[in-house]
């Protein structure tokens, strides 16, 4: 039965990749012979000279990051004055200011780490106009920087204007996708209402307040866009988000979709569709092994249940019982291999080498990932596997027809290792002081995970939580607010340089002694690429990790 929701959850939105990704190629890149390009009359109308400047990859990064600057900004300024401004039926009170830092960080770059419960801190001014508003220009910003990357490996030396690919994003794609899916979720019970909490007296007549609000709009948003960031503190384990196993569906199904989707946009803006069927099939390869490996895994008791009648059963600690193990583990496989970051069970709770799964997905950080990004860090791993075979037969390397030398090979090996050092410092420092030690619930083994999965969280970009982990302090908002930003920009930065780069030289003619880059040969190259250098960076922690939370169950 598991393995029956895996093939239904993930069938889906791998077969409406196909035509959603040929829909955004054409809003991304329109052209007069697609009919397309009367969104772009549209959006000169709309939002003037601004739109109409054609960038360089610098001209494009420096608008980005100047966007994603006054983004940070606003939002700060927002939540430090959220008990003054409106829609707060409630009276939310003010929020901490490393706490304004760390939340206004998560939600800029696409992270959605929460180290606040949203009905307890957020007034609903705050959920929609700051965080659900940055859920969709974050998102938009990760599908517009893509773009430019296609547009670069295609050999275009001005690669777009960055207003113009975030507008088209927003209001062509995310936006009608979530008022599609809030529908659905509406229908299948969840919230959307902007009066204040419920009060309600129980069966022993004590009165119960009842926290909702305008729910289906954010959620929709943070599953589309591969946010994750819930507007309850339990996220999509709490029935107001995901009640049924009908909404437990559509909003799984939404995790990957544009992901997946934009792997056939790029074979569509570079003409190279058989190359984007070869690295569809290795990312694809990789979420069936990581679901299909979490299934089996947390399919095994609890330790905890040792010895008690109940031990032969499936780890139900931790999971909501509508959904129940199987599709608690295709959720977490699932949120991990994007950089979503929802979850619908404890991650704290799963058995320990089932942790290892999820965490997998964040250190590869590159099974789909975050809308548009995913590609992006895949990228790192292509140019990486073309120069190592290049070097093997003695040939310079070569790329969709550009030559991959030395220049592009510092900074690919730069933004390779930018990840590992991010996770690897942040949970060594913690690991080894009181700011980390002194704020997980369990020690051991089982703790220092708590840190490491925190940290791979917050360089991945992801938001998810192993939780048990006291996280909302000072040092912990300050340093994966810090983790957060830089694990989101350099990663975006160096890529669109490296492609920058090969647009500007020449094309070589290919040969017989060419790599081709739409073979199943290929796909293993790229394959060998991932898990090999993924398995030298993260081996030894995650020995240290869930592994030895594993072994030190299995002697008990």
């Amino acid at each position: 039965m598991p393995m029956l929701l895996l093939l239904l959850f993930i069938a889906v939105p791998v077969l409406l990749s196909w035509p959603l990704g040929n829909f955004m190629a054409r809003v991304m890149n329109p052209s007069p012979s697609t009919g397309t390009d009367r969104l772009q009359l549209l959006l000169a109308k709309t939002g003037g000279r601004m739109l109409d400047v054609e960038q360089d990859w610098k001209g494009y990064v420096r608008s980005m990051l100047l966007f994603n600057t006054v983004m940070f900004f606003a939002a700060f300024l927002m939540l430090a004055l959220q008990q003054s401004l409106p829609l707060n039926p409630d009276a939310k009170g003010s929020l901490e200011a490393s706490l304004i830092f760390n939340t206004a960080a998560s939600f800029v770059t696409n992270t959605n780490l929460q180290h606040y419960s949203g009905e307890v801190s957020m007034s609903y001014f705050s959920q929609l106009f700051v965080l659900t508003w940055l859920q969709f220009v974050s998102a938009a910003t990760g599908i517009a920087c893509f773009t430019a990357l296609a547009r670069a490996l295609a050999g275009e030396l001005h690669v777009g204007n960055f207003y113009r690919d975030l507008c088209r994003s927003v209001l062509f794609i995310l936006m009608p996708l979530s008022i599609l899916l809030a529908l659905l979720l509406v229908v299948g019970g969840v919230p959307m209402t902007f009066e204040g909490a419920a009060t309600a007296r129980t069966l022993e007549g004590v009165a119960q307040t009842i926290a909702r609000g305008p729910v289906a709009a954010m959620v929709a948003i943070k599953q589309l866009g591969t946010n994750g960031g819930g507007f309850f503190g339990p996220n999509s384990t709490h029935p107001f988000e995901n009640p049924t196993f009908l909404t437990n569906f559509f909003e799984c199904v939404s995790i990957p979709l544009i992901a997946m989707s934009t792997v056939w946009m790029f074979g569509r803006i570079t003409g190279r569709m058989r190359h984007a069927a070869v690295i569809f099939s290795v990312m694809m390869l990789l979420l069936i092994l990581k679901a299909s490996l979490a299934i089996w895994l947390e399919g095994a008791p609890a330790s905890a249940l040792s010895g008690l009648p109940i031990e032969a059963a499936s780890n139900l600690e931790g999971k909501e019982l509508r959904f129940g193990t199987g599709t608690a583990a295709i959720w977490a496989a699932v949120t991990t291999a994007t950089s979503n970051g929802s979850v619908n069970c404890m991650h704290d709770s799963l058995n320990p080498l089932t942790g290892l799964v999820p965490l997998a997905g964040m250190w590869l950080n590159v099974i789909f990932g975050g809308v548009g990004v995913g590609f992006i860090n895949m990228f790192i791993f292509i140019i990486v596997g073309v120069f190592i075979c290049g070097m093997m037969v003695g040939r310079t390397p070569e790329y969709c027809a550009r030559k991959v030398e030395t220049h592009e090979m510092k900074l690919a090996l730069l933004a390779l290792l930018v990840h590992p050092l991010l996770i690897l410092a942040g949970t060594a420092v913690f690991a080894s002081t009181s700011w980390g030690s002194g704020t997980v619930l369990n020690k051991g083994a089982h703790g220092f995970t708590e840190i490491l999965y925190e940290f791979s969280s917050a360089a991945a970009n992801n938001g998810s939580g192993f939780e048990g982990l006291g996280d909302n302090t000072v040092p912990w908002n300050m340093a994966t607010g810090i983790v957060m930003l830089l694990g989101r920009y350099i990663p975006i930065i160096l890529p669109l340089a490296i492609a920058g780069s090969m647009s500007a030289k020449k094309p070589v003619p290919e040969t017989i002694g060419t790599l081709r880059i739409d073979t199943p040969l290929f796909a293993v190259v790229i394959l060998g690429s991932v898990l090999l250098i993924g398995a030298l960076l993260f081996m030894p922690v995650a020995v240290l990790g869930p592994v030895a939370d594993y072994l030190s169950t299995a002697v008990q």
